[in-house]
């Protein structure tokens, strides 16, 4: 169960990740690399920093999401399509994150 419920964090990281590779920025991509030990080690300071940058990059997604809006508003094309699915990507990320809260019970 402990691997499962991590499994979202790890693809929305990755996802993060491409998205930061998509714009050159290295030191953030490598920053999302590095996200992905924290969220394997059973620690609460260690999910509390995954969580954290998970609930960072959904706001990067939602940012992502108005200003390419406003782009392509600004230049007459369809933008209903996109903010469907950068909304989806923001809402998947900020799942992620969620299901990096710790449970009752556990220590």
């Amino acid at each position: 169960m402990f691997v499962l419920r991590r499994l979202p964090a790890l693809l929305a990281l990755l996802m993060l990740g491409a998205h930061f590779l998509r714009f050159g920025q290295l030191a953030l991509v490598l920053l999302c690399l590095a996200l992905l030990v924290p969220l394997f080690v059973p620690r609460p300071w260690a999910q509390a920093v995954a969580r954290w940058a998970l609930a960072l990059g959904s706001m990067v997604w939602l940012w992502t999401l108005v200003e390419d809006v406003r782009q392509r508003l600004a230049f007459g094309e369809p933008w209903l399509r996109l903010a469907l699915i950068l909304g989806g990507v923001a809402l998947f990320t900020a799942w992620a994150a969620w299901m990096l809260r710790e449970q009752k019970g556990q220590s």
